[in-house]
């Protein structure tokens, strides 16, 4: 039996969602037990002290009207307590049956109760209550909670007579479940987190306004929209919360996934650009754009029905045409990450080739966040499927109920937050944005040269004609003059036009590198070939 016990308790632990705190009872074996986290009100705060509330209903046509059922709640680490060996058999009686009564297990007052061993009040870590409810006229049973725990509540058909009810865990901070109340701060923390990287990147913005990149307009979308996103998904547990799961309720669920299908989208969409070389490498990615507009676009519609799907299907009517979602899904994500992963690497080729070490040196660093946020996902994977492969365990969810919802899905999220964080680090605006962006170093000179293109317009994100000949650009010397081998100053070439030094200003922010290549322009030892004033 105490096996049976046992089991009971790991179906009813995997049973338990953390939509809600109410469920259903009834003497189907799959209904007849519920599990759920409860915190004290020392833990979370609350109006109201927290407890467990059973009903059960009368059945309709009821024949016996001595028809019984055996109730119990408990803490799961006592569920050992419950049930007495008997003497003389290697059986372990878990009801008090009239037979039990002859054998001294439990009185002829406890008929229909579980049986609990003799020490089990000084030995339980919260009070054990057993009943057996009278069907005739069954009384709702509520039960106090002093400690967090995972408490059990197990009911049986003592009499053989159909019975329904309803329990609910109550915790003392509102209607949301105990495993789900982490994420109403942990969302709220993010949305302050993205608010300060906003307002940070907002007067950055601002204060070089003039010399903004196409890319870097795309981030303040980006960041925009992630604060919304945070705002309302924290906005969706705090309703839940206080409301309950109501029409409302699955109102904001549906606008939180389409949202969060929305920052998938837009996030892959802003990678792809940028490992392109957008705004940077290349003033305008021509009809390139386009199609990367359409595979975000597309990946959007499917992430949309995804997670429709996900709501409207459960595990036990989910079939074949489930698939029909899945693989449209996989498709763009894997067309995102093929694509994004080649453009990097193409980029990266062409500015080494190009010896252009600086701008290199930014993508470089862009590569090994994506390296290093690929590494923490797979040995998070790795992770989770040895976590979730003990979750036959019966102790799997109640030894896990706390983190759970942060193995699933809260590191991911701060995974992305550093993503965003380090990508707006890099492209962040400063003075001479656009200048840089149209700068070439020399690679043949030794005197610390670069040359600028004056694209004027090219900039934009529409031009009309991006590749246009190179002899349609002005060129300039910036930061010195040629010299020829014998120290004489070179003569401007023809067609050249001659600019102020940029000595002194920023071209753009790249790090610690380009405050070292700042200090050494000025030394007359500087080494070859460190063009780039910052």
């Amino acid at each position: 039996m105490k096996g049976i016990s046992r089991s009971v308790v790991a179906l009813s632990c995997l049973a338990a969602t953390c939509l809600s705190a109410k469920f259903d009872l009834s003497d189907d074996d799959a209904k007849s037990q519920k599990c759920n986290g409860v915190y004290s009100k020392a833990a979370w705060g609350g109006s109201v002290e927290p407890y467990i509330s059973t009903q059960l209903e009368k059945p309709t046509n009821l024949a016996n009207k001595e028809a019984l059922a055996s109730f119990v709640i408990f803490e799961w680490h006592d569920e050992d307590l419950i049930g007495i060996d008997k003497a003389g058999t290697d059986t372990e009686e878990i009801f008090c049956y009239s037979s039990n009564i002859e054998a001294g297990l439990c009185n002829e007052t406890q008929v229909g109760e579980f049986l609990l061993k003799p020490n089990a009040s000084s030995l339980a870590r919260s009070p054990i209550i057993t009943k057996a409810i009278h069907l005739d006229n069954p009384e709702a049973v509520k039960y106090p909670i002093t400690k967090t725990g995972y408490y059990c509540v197990w009911t049986y058909h003592f009499s053989d007579t159909p019975y329904a009810g309803e329990v609910e865990f109550r915790n003392s901070y509102g209607e949301l479940s105990a495993a789900q109340i982490p994420k109403l701060p942990f969302y709220g923390g993010l949305t302050i987190v993205y608010a300060v990287i906003g307002a940070f990147w907002a007067f950055l913005y601002v204060q070089n306004r003039q010399d903004i990149l196409p890319v870097q307009n795309y981030i303040t979308a980006i960041v925009v929209f992630l604060v919304i996103e945070q705002l309302i998904t924290w906005g969706y547990y705090d309703y839940q919360n206080r409301n309950g799961d109501n029409v409302g309720t699955k109102a904001l669920l549906i606008v939180t996934a389409i949202l969060n299908a929305a920052r998938n989208s837009f996030s892959f969409f802003l990678l792809l650009i940028t490992c392109m070389g957008y705004g940077i490498v290349k003033p305008s990615l021509g009809k390139t754009m386009l199609y990367v507009r359409i595979l975000a676009l597309t990946h959007f519609v499917f992430g949309v029905i995804y997670a429709i799907a996900s709501l409207a299907v459960t595990p036990d009517t989910a079939g074949p045409l489930l698939l029909l979602v899945i693989m449209p899904l996989a498709a763009t994500l894997t067309a995102f990450y093929v694509w994004t992963l080649n453009a990097l690497s193409a980029t990266l080729k062409d500015l080494l080739d190009r010896k252009q070490n600086v701008k290199a040196m930014m993508y470089r660093r862009l590569w090994w966040c994506i390296l290093g946020s690929i590494l923490v996902i797979f040995a998070f994977f790795f992770f989770n499927s040895f976590t979730f492969a003990r979750r036959s365990d019966p102790g799997f969810v109640p030894n896990n109920w706390k983190t759970r919802w942060f193995i699933l899905d809260g590191w991911l999220n701060l995974v992305y937050l550093f993503d965003i964080a380090f990508i707006a680090y890099l492209w962040r605006p400063t003075v001479n944005n656009r200048r840089f962006a149209m700068s070439d170093e020399l690679a043949q000179d030794d005197d610390g040269n670069f040359e600028i293109a004056s694209f004027g317009g090219s900039l934009d994100e529409e031009a009309d004609d991006p590749m246009a000949d190179s002899s349609t650009h002005s060129y300039a010397r910036v930061d010195g003059q040629n010299r020829d081998s014998s120290g004489a100053n070179a003569k401007t070439a023809p067609g050249q036009q001659d600019r102020p030094s940029l000595d002194g200003e920023t071209i753009f922010a790249i790090g610690e590198e380009g405050d070292k290549l700042s200090d050494d322009e000025d030394s007359p030892t500087n080494s070859p070939r460190r063009g780039l004033t910052s």
